[in-house]
C-alpha cells in the first residue's frame, strides 16, 4: 500500500512577463515527495529549480507572474488557498532555507530578535522570555557556541556557516512538515557543508520532515538525498533514485552532469568533461528538446528531437522516468563515454 504524498506538484508552470518577452521558466514540472524523505532537484543554473522551490510558498505570484497547475500540500491545493493561509503555512509547515544567509536576515535586528519573531508569529500568546528560552535552545541544537551570549548579536558578527545555522534555526524554530533548501552551502568551505548536512538530516530523523534540497552539487546529491529530479530548460528530464542516478542514469544531460564531477574512479590527472554549448534562453526555447542543441543524438536520425517534446517515460527494468526520444532500451546501454 502506497502512502500518500505530503506534497505533491502536478503540472507546474511559471511564465514571468518581460520587457524582452515572457520567460518560460518552469514548464508542466510535475513530482511528489513522502514525509521523512529528501528530494533533490539538480540542473545548472536557469534551469527553473529555485523558481519551482518558490512557487510552493507562492513567493512568484505577482503581476507579472503566471502560474498555472496544482500544488497539493496534505490534500490541500496552495496554488488556489488565499493570502491567509499561505502566512499560516509559511514557516509554520513549511520553511524555506534561501541561498544567502546574510541576505536573508536583517542586519538591523539582533539574530535572536528574528529567531523569537519567527516563533511567535504562529505561536500567538506566547510571553517573550518563554520565546526567548525556545530560541536559545534552538541555537543550541544547531550549533552556536554559547548562544546565552551570541543570541543579542548582529548578523555581521558571524561568520558564513555560522549565519547559515542561524537562518536554519529560524525555518525549524516551528518544526515544519516540509523544509524547502534552495542552495544551502553554497560558499561555505567543505568541513562547514558537510556539519550544515549532516544537522538537516538529523533533525529530519527526530521530527520526520520531509526535505526539498535545490542544488548543483551532485556530492551533495549522492550524501544526502532519497530521489531526484534532474532539470534542464524549465523542465523535468529525468526522475529517479539517487542510487540509479548514479549507476544507470537514463538522460544524455545526466550523463553529461555526471562527467563534469570528479569521482575517486577517475584519474587525479584526467581532465573532466563538459558539456558542449550553453544552457537554452528561457526566452526563446527550441521547438522540440531544450536539451537537442547539446545532445550528440540530436542529429542521429532522430527527427523528432528537433520538433517534439518527449514526454516523461517510465525506463524499462529501472524506476527512472526520462524525457528522450531515444528509445528507452537504448538509453540503458549507452556511457559517459559515448554522449561526451
Amino acid at each position: 500500500m502506497e502512502s500518500t504524498p505530503l506534497l505533491s506538484v502536478n503540472n507546474l508552470s511559471v511564465e514571468f512577463s518581460t520587457p524582452d518577452g515572457i520567460v518560460h521558466a518552469v514548464n508542466d514540472v510535475s513530482f511528489s515527495i513522502e514525509a521523512g524523505k529528501t528530494l533533490g532537484i539538480v540542473g545548472e543554473s536557469g534551469s527553473g529549480k529555485s523558481v519551482t522551490a518558490s512557487s510552493i510558498l507562492k513567493l512568484n505570484s505577482g503581476v507579472t507572474a503566471s502560474t498555472s497547475g496544482s500544488i497539493l500540500f496534505k490534500g490541500d491545493n496552495i496554488l488556489g488557498a488565499d493570502d491567509k493561509k499561505i502566512r499560516q503555512l509559511r514557516g509554520s509547515e513549511i520553511a524555506m532555507i534561501f541561498q544567502d544567509p546574510l541576505s536573508a536576515l536583517n542586519p538591523y535586528y539582533t539574530v535572536g530578535h528574528q529567531i523569537i519573531e519567527a516563533y511567535k508569529v504562529h505561536h500567538r500568546g506566547v510571553k517573550k522570555p518563554e520565546a526567548r528560552k525556545v530560541a536559545l535552545e534552538m541555537l543550541r541544537r544547531v550549533g552556536i557556541p554559547n548562544p546565552e551570549a551570541r543570541i543579542d548579536e548582529f548578523p555581521h558578527q558571524f561568520s558564513g556557516g555560522m549565519r547559515q545555522r542561524i537562518v536554519i534555526a529560524t525555518a525549524l524554530i516551528n518544526s515544519p512538515k516540509l523544509l524547502i533548501a534552495d542552495e544551502p552551502t553554497t560558499a561555505l568551505d567543505v568541513t562547514v557543508q558537510a556539519q550544515i548536512l549532516d544537522l538537516m538530516k538529523d533533525i529530519q530523523k527526530e521530527n520526520g520532515m520531509a526535505i526539498i534540497l535545490i542544488t548543483h552539487d551532485l556530492g551533495v546529491v549522492a550524501e544526502t538525498c532519497d530521489d531526484v529530479a534532474v532539470m534542464y530548460g524549465g523542465r523535468i528530464v529525468e526522475k529517479t533514485s539517487v542510487n540509479e542516478l548514479f549507476t544507470t542514469p537514463t538522460h544524455p544531460y545526466s550523463f553529461g552532469l555526471l562527467g563534469a564531477v570528479r569521482s575517486l574512479d577517475k584519474s587525479a590527472r584526467g581532465s573532466l568533461r563538459t558539456i558542449a554549448g550553453a544552457p537554452p534562453s528561457l526566452l526563446h526555447l527550441p521547438s522540440g528538446c531544450s536539451f537537442m542543441p547539446r545532445c550528440v543524438f540530436a542529429n542521429d536520425g532522430h527527427s523528432k528531437c528537433s520538433s517534439i517534446v518527449p514526454e516523461l517515460e517510465l525506463v524499462p527494468s529501472t524506476h527512472s522516468l526520462s524525457a528522450c526520444h531515444l528509445r528507452k532500451d537504448a538509453l540503458l546501454k549507452l556511457t559517459t563515454k559515448d554522449l561526451l
